[in-house]
């Protein structure tokens, strides 16, 4: 007959995403706690721990598991380095354990239990055998020097029992059958905030590309602003092949520089910079300018090339062509990209095209750059992204990459489990309280908080959402507090600080900018009446000083009566910051919010003093409900924190 199957039952364990199948994500300095059903038949007691270990390390660490209730267990291990860490749980019967408590009860019920103590003398010269534990020799030893008393008091000391969990005997151990995987990215990961900007314009004359050097010269107020990271759209060569014109005309006119997402040209591909930005050298430049004021720079990542691209001539069998014999370029019917062609994946020479990307991502790794926003991740297949991301950060595992994915919900989800970093929501597109709270509920309190961390951005070089079209100021400040306080990673793309607002065509009919910097070189002004740099500065600068804010889960939505007003609190360690924002950009609106008093240690008859941030004021208070007015022309937003009064 074969070797019994071991007797314990290992179910239900989190976190595990998809049977394993992907990875769960934190950050480093974390702890992730980890949570099983374990039982077995019987009355015998269990012991069980938490294994862990880094990817590519053979040995095991051990973390002993807690009873929680209802044959529910738990333990945490920390997360300390950048890495890819696996964990699994092994659980067993505990012979010893189990012998005590049968010895505590008898003890209570007035029994004699020398018998009992002969058995646990048994249990012990076991382990003995199995350890060679000197301590363990000695404890035998003086066990069998004492009396009856002796005995039962060496056998139930904690000093025993320590030893013996030292020693356990696993011969009976389950471990379970999936070896599951956590990916440890660097904080980055999680908090941040991004600006978006062509660096092409950034200069100060009217019809021609800005270059890298007049790029940097922006830097000191994108960083006096408080921003993290700064995003440039695709910086390489652009096609002439179909080049679009301004507004996206289908035919260019002279001097009208094309899209930069048309990558390729005579001047080379997807590891080359546009001359008209400048050099290689000045590109690197701009990425120690962007350190030496602490932020980053993230590149655009668009795997896509024009007609004029290097690749259609070197590799021409990794392009489809149709039985005409020309091109096939890209298409979203009925919109049509015809200075784009797509490379086909499948292709006969996959590998080689697969390859080839994963070397233009670690060239400009090597350039400096640790973040890559992708360009429409989804048109592209999943198992490609799944190698290239694993490929990369197995190099370089501070690599960050950004999904920017507006599309189907579970396609959203897919590409965040199977391994980026960050992903584009539909914030951009909900706007009442009721498609706030529904989605921040699902991705802070469902299964998308471990694996998919959202960056809230408020426009993008291809939307301006209708609120801002119609809203103007107070929709953009409005809409700023919400994406920099529900979200701790957020961004904007360069002239939301202007609240630039005008659409092409009719208000309300398209999410397009008029005369859009994608397709034509721009000069802003930029501190024109009416900007919020002020604002932005204050808003990103309370974000740093505040470490709740800095977080994603510790969300939670607050009563506030009016549908207009949107009441919410974040809370880490002693830090607590609430956040009362008008969601109506033309109205002024009143009412009760209250704070959660009795979980900050503050009684209902306690005063205590209301800090609003963003304006520095000082409000004395008493009780949990509090009046706000909020008149989006002021203050459309509020931001608290809660101290006693002196």
């Amino acid at each position: 007959m074969s070797k019994a199957r071991p007797p314990i039952v290992i179910e239900d364990v989190y976190p595990e995403l998809d049977c394993g199948r992907y990875p769960v994500k934190r950050e480093v300095g974390d702890r992730l706690e980890v949570w099983a059903d374990i039982f077995k038949d019987g009355h015998d007691l269990i012991s069980a721990v938490v294994k862990y270990r880094e990817r590519g390390v053979r040995r095991w660490s051990e973390v002993p598991m807690r009873h929680y209730e209802n044959d529910r267990w738990t333990a945490g291990f920390p997360l300390t380095k950048n890495t890819r860490y696996q964990y699994t749980i092994e659980a067993w019967p505990d012979e010893f354990e189990t012998w005590r408590a049968e010895v505590g009860k008898k003890l209570e019920a007035g029994q004699e239990v020398e018998v009992e103590l002969l058995e646990g003398r048994e249990i012990v010269e076991r382990a003995y055998s199995r350890s060679k534990d000197k301590r363990l020799r000695q404890t035998l030893d003086a066990f069998d020097a004492a009396g009856y008393e002796g005995r039962l008091a060496l056998l139930r000391s904690e000093e025993v029992r320590g030893l013996m969990r030292e020693h356990p005997d696993r011969s009976l151990s389950t471990t379970y059958g999936r070896t599951l995987e956590v990916v440890v990215d660097r904080e980055r990961a999680r908090y941040g905030a991004w600006y978006e900007m062509f660096p092409r314009s950034q200069g100060t004359v009217p019809g021609r590309s800005a270059t890298f050097r007049e790029a940097e010269a922006r830097l000191d107020e994108i960083s006096w602003m408080g921003f993290d990271v700064v995003y440039l759209t695709p910086i390489h060569p652009i096609g002439r092949t179909n080049r679009k014109g301004r507004n996206n005309a289908l035919v260019a006119g002279p001097g009208d520089p094309g899209s930069p997402y048309a990558i390729g040209s005579e001047e080379g591909g997807h590891k080359a910079v546009h001359p008209e930005l400048g050099t290689l050298e000045d590109f690197r430049r701009f990425v120690a300018a962007a350190g030496e004021r602490g932020m980053e720079v993230a590149l655009d990542l668009a795997l896509q090339c024009s007609p004029d691209h290097p690749y259609l001539r070197e590799h021409p069998d990794w392009f489809r062509r149709r039985p005409d014999g020309t091109i096939k370029y890209a298409e979203n019917p009925p919109k049509k990209y015809e200075d784009i062609v797509n490379v086909d994946f499948y292709c006969e020479d996959w590998e080689g095209l697969w390859r080839e990307w994963l070397e233009v991502i670690l060239f400009w790794v090597s350039q400096g750059v640790k973040i890559f926003r992708v360009d429409n991740p989804h048109t592209k297949p999943f198992p490609f992204w799944e190698w290239v991301i694993r490929e990369v950060q197995e190099r370089h595992p501070e690599v960050i990459f950004l999904s920017e994915a507006f599309t189907r919900p579970k396609v959203m989800k897919a590409l965040a489990k199977l391994g980026f970093t960050q992903s584009y929501t539909y914030f951009t597109w909900r706007n009442t309280k009721q498609e706030l709270t529904e989605y921040l509920t699902e991705l802070t309190m469902d299964w998308p908080k471990e694996y998919m961390r959202p960056n809230f951005f408020a426009n993008t070089h291809d939307i301006l959402p209708h609120i801002l079209q119609f809203g103007g100021r107070p929709a953009f400040m409005m809409r700023l507090v919400l994406a920099a306080t529900l979200s701790p990673t957020y961004g904007i793309y360069s002239g939301y600080e202007l609240c630039e607002n005008t659409p092409r065509g009719e208000r309300g009919t398209t999410v397009y900018y008029q005369d859009s910097e994608v397709y034509e070189y721009k000069v802003w002004d930029w501190d024109r009446p009416g900007n919020i740099k002020g604002y932005i500065r204050r808003v990103n600068e309370i974000r740093r000083e505040n470490p709740a804010l800095q977080e994603l889960t510790n969300l939670s939505f607050l009563p506030a009566p009016d549908d207009n007003i949107l009441f919410y609190g974040k809370r880490s360690g002693e830090n607590a910051v609430f956040v009362v924002v008008n969601l109506d950009p033309y109205d002024a609106h009143d009412t009760h919010v209250q704070f959660p008093l009795w979980e900050l240690g503050i009684g209902e008859d306690e005063p205590y003093v209301v800090e609003e941030l963003i304006t520095r004021r000082e409000i004395p208070a008493r009780g949990s409900w509090f009046w706000v007015r909020l008149d989006p022309h002021q203050n459309p937003a509020e931001i608290f924190r809660l101290r006693r009064a002196v």
